[in-house]
């Protein structure tokens, strides 16, 4: 039998399996994406109730079973209230936990994009940020972090400040990526190149996305 181990994680989904126990994936910094099972998590008083919900990062005591891991126990350090009474806000992050459930791997070195995921979703609970301004820096810079950045698209004009972003957002590590804002007209243009950067990298079809736009 594997011994227990902890990892740091984000809680990117968790649905109901079975009667009393939840299936959840955790973006973690030690094992990359993981699937896992809480057992008995959606029993009153559980010591994982807390822990299997989306957005809840913190430290997880797991054990590697034969096709899946279970979660024993969870230090939270972080619920994200904001987007659990925002129903736009939690829209983007939904959004957002799609994407790395898309792009991350188990046993992948996926530090970088857990910790943007963590300051995207601290930037969509802040006043100081525009929702559009996050999703278009979490999608960009998500390329980039991928190794798939082509640079600015040849075949478009773009304002020197929006330039300046884009290069801004290549060379700063995720933990800073959050320490701007944007005038309208550079916003719209980041936002036309994130949605041209998103098609070109990822042949897929994000369901929480076609909620999103719906709602915004």
């Amino acid at each position: 039998m594997n011994a227990d181990m902890q990892v740091t994680g984000l809680v990117l989904t968790s649905v109901p399996a079975g009667e009393y126990d939840r299936r959840v994936e955790i973006l973690t910094k030690e094992r990359g994406r993981i699937s896992g099972f809480a057992r008995g998590a959606r029993k009153p008083g559980s010591p994982v109730m807390a822990a299997a919900s989306p957005f809840v990062f913190g430290t997880f005591k797991i054990n590697q079973g034969r096709s899946a891991y279970q979660i024993l126990e969870a230090k939270v350090d972080n619920y994200f209230e904001k987007l659990r009474s925002d129903i736009t806000a939690a829209c983007y992050g939904s959004y957002f936990m799609e994407i790395l459930q898309y792009v991350t791997r188990e046993n992948n070195d996926e530090t970088a994009l857990l910790l943007l995921a963590y300051q995207s979703l601290r930037a969509l609970e802040s006043d100081a940020f525009d929702n559009r301004l996050v999703r278009a820096v979490f999608e960009i810079k998500t390329v980039m972090l991928e190794g798939e950045y082509p640079g600015p698209r040849r075949s478009e004009q773009y304002l020197d400040a929006t330039l300046y972003t884009l290069d801004f957002l290549f060379r700063t590590p995720p933990a800073k990526v959050y320490s701007f804002g944007v005038k309208p007209e550079v916003l719209v243009e980041l936002e036309r190149y994130a949605k041209w950067l998103c098609g070109r990298t990822w042949d897929h079809k994000f369901q929480s996305l076609q909620i999103l736009e719906v709602l915004v």
